[in-house]
């Protein structure tokens, strides 16, 4: 779990590294991804008919174009908002599930969660208004963070769906939504070109067979393996990974306000996904 969640850390920079759109990126990811995943599916021996009928595929293939569109936002989020900041913000997805769950389920947020809902929020105003003070911040900085938010809501449509496909095998689902992506990204495909080509086509192949193949094989492995807890307690190695990926390749340091946004998201996750009462903290501490 640890290492898939390192590996999901860096995918922003071999994103930006590549130095090419992000529907192209995402073509390549899930082209190369599909590709490892295929071995991996044939390894565990889920290529058989029986493994879900044509409304589960349906199902699973529209998650796959919520997936693909998650990963085009976010991918795009980089180059406007860093990485740092468009990892911390696209980390508001359970708050979108909780409401998409209210919306599509009928399922009642508790006030607890709306407690969190609330301090989340507010960390995103503050890396907003952070943004804004550093002085310098990057072209289309507000975009970018509105990009995080839509990857952040895909993503939850996509765990959504995949939510009510607990019968199907995981590596097979992800399988089916590379491929659904490849064709869907088809028309936006380009080739890496010029001298830098050959470093471009490495960074791709990382992206496939370790960013999406690996990592994706690493985390149902763990997610098997460990308690639904430290499943919470280690996704948060990601956010970090990033923030310090961020400074070290390129000189992004979150700013003090920035900051304090990044703690109140993370920090009002981890309130929702392991219980903690907002409330009950709150008169504690009166």
């Amino acid at each position: 779990m640890t290492t898939a969640m390192v590996i999901s850390g860096t995918v922003g920079w071999f994103v930006l590294e590549t130095r090419m759109p992000a529907a192209s990126v995402v073509f390549w990811r899930c082209a190369l991804g599909a590709v490892a995943m295929l071995l991996a599916c044939a390894g565990l021996g889920l290529l058989r008919r029986s493994m879900l009928d044509a409304r589960q595929l349906g199902m699973v293939a529209l998650g796959g174009m919520a997936l693909i569109a998650n990963w085009v936002l976010l991918f795009a989020a980089y180059s406007h908002a860093s990485i740092a900041v468009a990892t911390v913000t696209y980390h508001t997805q359970p708050f979108m599930l909780v409401a998409l769950g209210a919306l599509l389920f009928g399922e009642k947020p508790t006030a607890n969660k709306l407690g969190w809902l609330a301090v989340a929020f507010c960390g995103v105003v503050l890396i907003i208004i952070g943004g804004e003070r550093s002085g310098s911040p990057a072209p289309g900085y507000l975009v970018g963070i509105g990009l995080a938010l839509g990857a952040a809501l895909f993503y939850a449509i996509a765990a959504a769906i995949t939510k009510s496909l607990k019968v199907v095998p995981p590596q097979l689902i992800v399988l089916i939504q590379l491929i659904v992506g490849t064709v869907a990204l088809l028309p936006f495909a380009t080739w890496p070109n010029g001298a830098s080509a050959a470093h471009a086509w490495g960074l791709l192949l990382t992206i496939g067979f370790i960013h999406t193949g690996l990592m994706s094989t690493l985390l149902y492995g763990a997610i098997q393996k460990v308690s639904t807890s430290l499943v919470g307690v280690l996704s948060f190695v990601y956010p970090i990974v990033a923030i310090l990926v961020d400074a070290w390749a390129f000189g992004h340091l979150l700013g003090p306000v920035q900051i304090g946004g990044a703690v109140a998201i993370l920090v009002a996750v981890a309130g929702m996904n392991f219980g903690w009462s907002l409330f009950r903290l709150h008169r504690a501490s009166t």
